[in-house]
């Protein structure tokens, strides 16, 4: 979380509409306060300005020499055990709001400051210059540190002072598209009742079956009595469906029924309809608030820390790899066989596998493997059943489609959100192991025990971490579509809340990387081979 502080830039000293100008080229380190500080152990040139000391009081003058060098600013040499901070380049992201578009939109005090159990004080309402920074790890010995990429910086969530809509006007919606993922129900019900108690919002709707739901049924009133216990229950009681993008009847049926609130609940591709909605809105100069809340049990949308109901599906597997270890351990040769969600990304898969310390080999979409041959799967489980007499596999439904046959029809096939249809990972390669063993072991016994759980995870309430996620989740959005922001995303970014452009939030994608410490760290724990092709 990082608030600039007028007082450390003449710039904001004019005012908070200044800032995203201010921000995008700023020269001052000091706009963060408790700057990184690092020892230099040796005599190093930095391209930025002399700082004041801020334990001393003084200016870090030392050793100051022309260099000619960059055109930002001279260099200062400092020399051993001089602490100093380089500035880094940084920039706002604009997040849009109603009044970049609506001119004349009348203000109104939050009522907030009025409700019963809130009393607030200095620093209760946050402003423009209240910010989230992206990146927190940095290579201070880049050089030149300033040059680097601009660290992102994105509006913080909460409430503010002065609200765009007129509680008592406010037709608010809510929508949950695509598959489903634990936690759907609560941030419905903390959208409702947050709406009604924090805000007094008396008109909020649910929308049945996802996108068609808008041209398709009627809304259906909610209420916080209506809600109480949703959360309490897997899935979404507003029902949810794939595909129904009729960006017109959407947008007509919103207009025709008076909406000026959306809060739509979806994966990547229902935040690339939320974008196209926005637009729309813009367009046809609509005062409606646009927020989309990203869900996806694979955690596979990006920028965000995780997406809600991940914590809980990691947890929900390791009943199934528990079941898969001790059907293993009671067979000779005996392999249990795990096949968890995880599409493009293999985040489940990881995480599980190093939750549980029983897998013996994890196997996800962003790293190829291959069964035969010295390094592959097959030589590696053969070693293990050697060594162990079983072994415990867990593979991401999105892993080794490259190497399942298929057809050229089969090849262009694409679900109704757009994906490309994955074939069943996992007949596929029960089918593998069992006739590699049987035509290398014949007179051995083998069992391969594969157990698939993957509606049983999507489909579980949410576990009391998530449960506190939807909370804050669905509490960001609604004060920020009521401080009048549209077109965003509520989601924490190094575990603080912020606002981000659905537009960002729709292309970036959270893949595993498997050059990162956590990735060898699985290898550390199951010992399985890289499948690099010697």
């Amino acid at each position: 979380m990082l608030s600039v502080k007028p007082s450390t830039c003449p710039t904001l000293t004019r005012g908070n509409d200044q800032l995203h100008s201010c921000l995008q080229e700023c020269p001052f380190a000091l706009l963060i306060p408790q700057t990184p500080r690092f020892p230099v152990k040796r005599k190093t040139f930095f391209p930025f300005p002399p700082m004041e000391d801020q334990n001393q009081g003084t200016p870090q003058t030392a050793g100051r020499q022309p260099s000619g060098g960059p055109e930002d600013g001279p260099d200062v040499s400092v020399e051993d055990n001089l602490y100093v901070a380089p500035p880094m380049s940084i920039r706002l992201e604009k997040v849009p709001q109603l009044i970049d578009y609506i001119s004349g939109l009348p203000s109104y005090t939050n009522p907030l400051q009025h409700n019963q159990f809130y009393h607030p004080t200095d620093g209760f309402y946050l402003s423009a210059s209240d910010v989230v920074v992206q990146k927190i790890f940095f290579d201070l010995s880049a050089v030149p540190f300033r040059r680097s990429t601009p660290n992102l910086l994105y509006p913080r969530a909460g409430p503010r002072s002065e609200i765009r809509f007129d509680p008592a006007e406010v037709r608010a919606a809510i929508v949950t598209c695509g598959g489903l993922c634990p936690g759907m129900n609560t941030v419905i019900r903390e959208l409702v009742v947050g709406l009604w108690d924090l805000y007094g919002v008396r008109e909020i709707f649910g929308i049945r079956a996802g996108y068609r739901g808008f041209y398709s049924w009627d809304p259906i009133k909610l209420t916080p009595k209506w809600v109480d216990h949703w959360h309490k229950s897997g899935g979404t009681i507003l029902q949810t469906s794939r595909g129904g993008f009729d960006l017109k009847k959407i947008v007509d049926a919103i207009e025709a029924r008076g909406f000026n609130q959306l809060y739509i609940i979806g994966g990547d591709g229902t935040m690339r309809g939320v974008v196209k909605i926005f637009e729309e809105t813009q367009r046809r100069n609509l005062k409606i608030g646009v927020c989309g809340i990203p869900k996806t049990v694979d955690n596979d949308i990006g920028i965000i820390d995780r997406s809600f109901g991940f914590q809980t599906a990691v947890e929900t597997a390791q009943a199934a790899i528990n079941a898969a270890h001790v059907e293993a351990e009671s067979a000779v040769n005996g392999i249990g066989f795990v096949k968890l969600m995880g599409r493009s990304t293999g985040h489940i898969a990881l995480h599980a596998t190093l939750s549980s310390r029983d897998v013996d080999c994890c196997l996800i979409p962003e790293n190829d493997f291959y069964l035969e041959g010295k390094g592959g799967l097959f030589e590696f489980l053969e070693q293990r059943l050697r060594e162990n007499g079983h072994a415990v596999l867990v593979v991401a439904e999105g892993a080794g489609q490259n190497l399942i046959p298929r057809t050229e029809s089969e090849k262009e096939q694409r679900d109704e959100s757009g994906n490309p249809v994955l074939l069943d990972v996992g007949h596929w390669l029960k089918s593998e192991l069992k006739n590699w063993w049987e035509k290398e072991h014949a007179d051995e016994l083998f069992t391969v025990k594969y157990i698939d759980p993957t509606y049983m995870i999507r489909a579980v309430p949410a576990n009391a971490t998530d449960n506190l996620y939807c909370t804050l989740l669905a509490h960001s959005a609604i004060h920020g579509v009521m401080a009048g922001y549209t077109g965003f995303v509520p989601g924490p970014i190094n575990g603080n809340y912020a606002y981000i452009p659905v537009e960002h939030v729709a292309q970036a994608k959270n893949v595993v990387d498997t050059t990162d410490h956590k990735w060898a760290w699985v290898r550390s724990v199951t010992n399985q081979p890289d499948f690099a092709v010697r």
